[in-house]
């Protein structure tokens, strides 16, 4: 990872400490990098909990709403993954679902990912090959 993308994980860190998680204790913030600017988002639960959302795309909702057209990347950190056996953070638990993929399918489709459960680059067809398009 590049120092910006390591300076947008702690950022993400930053936003997932304001996460409302009371329902499923996993607290998750993301950080957008768009144009030199940061724009962050925390995941937001409801007691219905099909109207809750993601903190990715709280981030990409707000990075929109302030004007960024076109997102470089999104760093993505879970507080609360679990653990193997190993005392490495679970990779799966740390990536975006299906939800947020299909919206960064459509708002930032060539931004890189990356996450606090490892240090791999993603780009979205590593994790989404084939989005639903229109």
């Amino acid at each position: 990872m590049n120092k910006i993308q390591k300076t947008l994980l702690k950022e993400a860190l930053t936003a997932a400490k304001l996460s409302y998680a009371p329902y499923s204790h996993f607290r998750v913030g993301a950080a957008i990098y768009s144009n030199g600017k940061v724009y962050c988002g925390a995941n937001i639960e409801n007691a219905s909990s099909n109207l809750g959302i993601c903190a990715e795309r709280v981030a990409i909702a707000n990075a929109r709403m302030q004007g960024a057209s076109h997102i470089d990347g999104i760093a993505i950190f879970c507080v609360d993954a679990q653990k193997d056996s190993s005392d490495s953070i679970i990779e799966s638990q740390t990536l975006p679902c299906g939800a947020c993929l299909q919206w960064l399918s459509e708002l930032a489709p060539n931004a890189w990912i990356v996450t606090n459960g490892s240090e791999k680059i993603y780009h979205l067809t590593d994790l989404m090959p084939k989005p639903f398009k229109l």
